[in-house]
């Protein structure tokens, strides 16, 4: 368990902050970037969570993601390394993309069929959730440029982002009312 004792340590106020590894670089370093982003994802999802009965199905999917979302934090937080290490880093496994598809398919099966793209409104919740899906995307894109520029990035990472984003898409239509609210794209609006 981790235990937070002091909440500033001005390490950070020149602009350099510590990985998981105590290695030290820029506040703006790629890999803070997209782990930034992982954390935005996570509040966005925090958001939607006050949008839904607390304990429903949707909101137990989504409390469970967040929780992942640390541990796709942490991973992305201490770089891979061949040396040995004393401990440990926790890495994201197979076992949670299983679990993030094994909801999408149940989710889906719910749905009626998309005959169009859908607009991200709807209800509250769906909205909130349709922010929190892009939010994924974006995390998604800057792991992605991580991996694109040579950084050693562990693989799973990116399928997590990748099926989250899906399972985002999904749980915010089965919150627009099973997909009857759903808010579908008219192409070329109302020229």
């Amino acid at each position: 368990m981790v235990r937070l004792t002091k909440i500033y340590t001005r390490t950070g106020d020149a602009g350099r902050t510590r990985l998981g590894d105590m290695s030290e670089t820029d506040k703006h370093d790629p890999r803070v970037d997209a782990y930034g982003d992982v954390d935005e994802t996570n509040s966005a999802i925090g958001l939607a969570r006050s949008a839904l009965a607390d304990g429903n199905e949707l909101d137990r999917i989504l409390s469970a993601v967040q929780n992942d979302l640390f541990d796709l934090g942490a991973d992305l937080c201490v770089p891979e390394s061949d040396e040995p290490r004393e401990w440990e880093p926790l890495r994201i496994k197979p076992e949670q993309i299983d679990a993030l598809e094994q909801h999408i398919d149940r989710l889906n099966e719910r749905l009626e069929p998309l005959n169009s793209f859908i607009l991200p409104a709807g209800s509250e919740a769906s909205a909130r959730l349709h922010v929190a899906r892009t939010v994924c995307r974006r995390a998604e894109r800057k792991v992605a440029r991580l991996i694109a520029d040579g950084t050693n990035i562990n693989a799973h990472v990116m399928r997590y982002l990748n099926r989250l984003s899906d399972l985002l898409f999904v749980i915010a239509r089965t919150a627009n009312d099973g997909g009857k609210a759903d808010v579908l794209w008219v192409p070329g609006g109302k020229r």
